[in-house]
C-alpha cells in the first residue's frame, strides 16, 4: 500500500498536528518506560528542524470520555522535555478556548502537547465536530502513532479526513518492517511464534499467517486450547472451551496446506501462580486437577530453539508462559535469548512480547520491535488499518 509521507510535503512555517502514541506505563505520576516517547523523537525533531510549530495529540489509558487526574499527560510532557532538552508547552484541556489560545501563541520551533485525547468522548467515536475543531488548529496532519492505527478514532482517522495527512517516520518504519511480513515477501523459512493468554484474540491472525509462514510455533495460554483439541487433559489451566473446535479446524487446515504447527510437548505446571508454588514438568498429556500449565517445558524449549536455527525470518507475539513470575519465565527468556542470536530477520509484535525481550536483556539484538501489539496483529491479518487507509495515495 502506497501512502503519503512526511518527506513529500513542505512543513516550513506551518502548524503541524501530530498524532503520537504516548500511552506509556506510569507509576505514581512517573513514566516507567519511555520507549514510545523515544520512538516519536525523529518525527518531532525533523519538524522542529524544518521550522514547524508542533502540536501533539495522544491518549493515555482508558478514561472513557471522563477527566481522570491520574491519566493526565503532565509526566509525559516532562519526560519529552527531558529528551528534547527544551520546554514542552501543555494544555490542561483537550479542546476549547484554552487550547485555541495556546495554539495562537505557539511560535515556529515550539512544541505543544494537548491533554489526553480520550478525556473527550468524541475521540473514540470519531466525532466529526471534534475532528473539525482539532483540524482548525493546524495546517497539516502527521500520523505517527502505529500503536493506535487500528482504531478509527477522531485523532487519527477524523483528522486525516480534514487536513492534508501524511505518515510520520515511526509509522513508515513500522509499515516497512511489518508490510513485508504481511505480504509474505520475506526470506524463507518464515516462522511465527504465537503466545499469550487467549486464542480467541488471535484466530484471524493465525489463519492469515498460515497462508505465509512455513512453521507456526504455539505456546502460552492460547496453546492450551490447541492441546485440548489434541486430547490433552488440561487440569485447571487457562482454556477457552468455546474455541476448541476452532483450534481443530486450524490444525486440519494447516495439515492440508502442508504447514507445520508445533505445540508444546511438555509443560511446566504449578498449583498456583506464585514464586513459591509447588511445580513440576509433565509430558504425559495429563495435567491433574488443581494444577495448571504455566510455561513450556525443557523439551519444548529445545525444540523451539532447533526450529529457530533453521529460520530466515521470525515474527513473535505473546509470551510463552506466565513470564511475569520469574519461576515460570524460563521458556520465554530462553527462546527470546536464542532468537536474538540467530541469523534471521527478527520482529517482535509489540505488547507483552516487548516486555519479555527487555526482561531477557536482548531487545537491542532484535531487528524490529513494533510499538503496537494489537495494531501489529491486525495489520498482519488484514494488510491495512483504519489509521493507514486515510494516508493512502490516490
Amino acid at each position: 500500500m502506497k501512502h503519503r509521507r512526511l518527506m513529500d510535503i513542505d512543513v516550513k512555517e506551518k502548524k503541524v498536528l501530530v498524532r503520537v502514541d504516548f500511552n506509556v506505563p506510569m507509576d505514581g505520576g512517573t513514566v516507567t518506560d519511555d520507549t514510545r516517547i523515544r520512538a516519536a523523537l525523529p518525527t518531532i525533531e525533523y519538524l522542529l528542524k524544518e521550522g514547524s510549530a508542533v502540536i501533539l495529540l495522544s491518549h493515555l489509558g482508558r478514561p472513557r470520555g471522563q477527566v481522570v487526574e491520574e491519566l493526565r499527560l503532565d509526566p509525559v510532557a516532562q519526560r519529552l522535555s527531558d529528551l528534547l532538552e527544551m520546554e514542552i508547552k501543555k494544555t490542561d484541556s483537550v479542546r476549547g478556548p484554552e487550547v485555541q489560545e495556546a495554539v495562537d501563541e505557539l511560535v515556529y520551533g515550539e512544541v505543544l502537547l494537548l491533554e489526553n485525547t480520550r478525556f473527550e468522548k468524541g475521540e473514540t467515536e470519531n466525532d466529526s465536530e471534534l475532528a473539525r475543531e482539532w483540524a482548525s488548529l493546524g495546517d497539516v496532519f502527521v500520523n505517527d502513532a502505529f500503536g493506535s492505527a487500528h482504531r478509527a478514532h477522531c485523532s487519527n482517522v477524523g483528522l486525516g479526513e480534514k487536513l492534508p495527512a501524511v505518515a510520520g517516520f515511526l509509522l513508515e518504519e513500522e509499515l516497512s518492517a511489518l508490510g513485508s511480513l504481511a505480504r509474505g515477501e520475506v526470506e524463507h523459512p518464515y516462522m511465527a511464534i504465537m503466545g499469550g493468554a487467549k486464542v480467541s484474540d488471535k484466530i484471524g491472525v493465525i489463519e492469515a499467517l498460515l497462508e505465509k509462514v512455513d512453521t507456526l510455533l504455539l505456546a502460552g495460554g492460547m496453546a492450551n486450547t490447541f492441546l485440548k483439541a489434541k486430547g490433552w487433559e488440561m487440569g485447571d489451566s487457562l482454556l477457552e472451551k468455546d474455541h476448541v473446535s476452532s483450534a481443530q479446524e486450524i490444525m486440519k487446515r494447516a495439515e492440508e496446506m502442508g504447514k507445520e504447527i508445533i505445540l508444546p510437548s511438555d509443560l511446566l505446571i504449578a498449583r498456583e501462580i506464585s514464586e513459591e508454588s509447588e511445580k513440576e514438568v509433565i509430558a504425559d498429556e495429563l495435567i491433574p486437577a488443581g494444577w495448571r500449565g504455566v510455561d513450556i517445558g525443557p523439551a519444548t524449549i529445545a525444540r523451539f530453539k532447533e526450529e529457530l536455527d533453521k529460520a530466515k525470518t521470525v515474527f513473535w507475539n505473546g509470551p510463552l508462559g506466565v513470564f511475569e513470575v520469574d519461576a515460570f519465565a524460563r521458556g520465554t527468556m530462553e527462546v527470546a535469548q536464542h532468537m536474538a542470536e540467530i541469523q534471521a530477520w527478527t520482529v517482535i509484535g509489540g505488547g507483552d512480547s516487548v516486555a519479555a525481550v527487555e526482561k531477557a536483556s536482548v531487545a537491542a539484538k532484535i531487528r524490529h520491535i513494533s510499538t503496537g501489539g494489537g495494531a501489529a496483529l491486525e495489520f498482519l491479518e488484514k494488510g491495512t488499518l483504519p489509521g493507514l487507509e486515510i494516508l493512502r495515495e490516490e
